[in-house]
């Protein structure tokens, strides 16, 4: 196949795109490099990247002549930037993805639409969120993934296209952008500088290791079944606190650099997949426990410092960072 991966010069759509060229398929990453966007993450393969934005039907039209099949990573994904403006995620998480089927559909293409359990929004203890659950978001990001499942399921049945969705769980490894959790606490532990930890850090997320993610992906491709919905969970649920434990473990930081800090509005507390429907249709499981998935991570970032260090040295970086987090840690939690 010749496959367009949207949004693969980022952290899991890079990831999938150097794991399908090992596989030996021809891979083309369509990318805007916007902040989290980084060619650094492509180097080393003879993967193509085109710069463009899935918003806009001229590029995608031109940069999708000749492909087999198309899967989107590309998507404005992290909530914080989402409650401070959310007009990018409607653009590409919306638009980019109406964009993107009506490409499949005119090329009578498949197309895999990369989407989050945040959709199915707060889950109560006990219970998973499964496929065909109401969608209820709670935050413009989990807003805008949840508009652009819709469109794909719209899609499929009103224009027949050959679509999907998948739905991945709280996902972590190297590569990731040092605004989530877990490598902004790794990077800010490894320079000795705050922990912001929301509330009292109990939220609750399936952490998920980003090549069994790819993985299922993947397998979607490959075997999936246009029209349907699958979830990919890691099955391995911690709160953030648990997490923020581990990171101290692992990088030696005193755990006088947790501050807790002033929680995210509408922060949904857990997050869990029942993931029943991939394992039987799909034959897809998350193989990479927490306990080396997480080693592994902490490692690479200890290691990668020439690859995180310009990005946490940037005026944007810094810019955003200090917005988002200068008022909270103004004095310890």
């Amino acid at each position: 196949m010749r496959v367009l991966v949207t949004g693969g010069a980022g952290f899991i759509g890079s990831h999938f795109a150097k794991r399908l060229r090992a596989a030996g398929e021809e891979v083309l990453v369509l990318d805007k490099l916007t902040y989290s966007g980084n060619p650094a993450n492509l180097e080393g393969t003879d993967i193509e990247l085109v710069v463009g934005d899935i918003s806009d039907p001229a590029a995608v039209a031109e940069t999708a002549i000749g492909i087999d099949a198309i899967v989107n990573f590309a998507a404005e994904t992290h909530v914080d930037r989402s409650i401070l403006g959310s007009v990018d995620v409607v653009q590409t998480n919306v638009i980019g993805t109406f964009v993107l089927l009506e490409q499949a559909r005119a090329a009578g293409i498949r197309l895999v639409h990369v989407s989050t359990d945040e959709v199915y929004g707060d889950v109560p203890e006990g219970l998973s969120s499964r496929e065909g659950d109401p969608l209820i978001p709670s935050s413009p990001y989990s807003a805008g993934k949840a508009g652009g499942d819709l469109q794909v399921l719209a899609h499929v049945r009103t224009y027949g296209v050959d679509a999907l969705v998948t739905r991945g769980s709280n996902t972590y490894g190297p590569n990731q952008y040092p605004e989530k959790l877990l490598p902004l606490f790794l990077t800010n532990a490894l320079d000795g500088e705050p922990l912001p930890l929301y509330g009292e850090g109990d939220q609750t997320r399936d952490w998920l290791f980003v090549d069994d993610h790819c993985a299922g992906i993947e397998l979607a491709l490959r075997n999936g079944k246009g029209g349907e919905v699958y979830n990919l969970g890691g099955g391995e649920e911690a709160t953030n606190r648990e997490i923020t434990r581990l990171v101290l473990e692992h990088t030696g930081a005193d755990e006088s650099l947790v501050r807790r800090v002033t929680d995210r509005p509408g922060h949904d507390h857990r997050y869990s997949l029942d993931t029943t429907k991939a394992r039987d249709e799909l034959g897809w499981e998350p193989q990479l426990r927490l306990a080396v998935g997480f080693p592994r991570t902490a490692t690479w970032y200890r290691d990668s410092r020439a690859w995180w260090e310009p990005i946490k040295h940037s005026g944007g970086y810094r810019e955003y960072y200090d917005r988002q987090y200068s008022e909270r840690l103004g004095a310890p939690g």
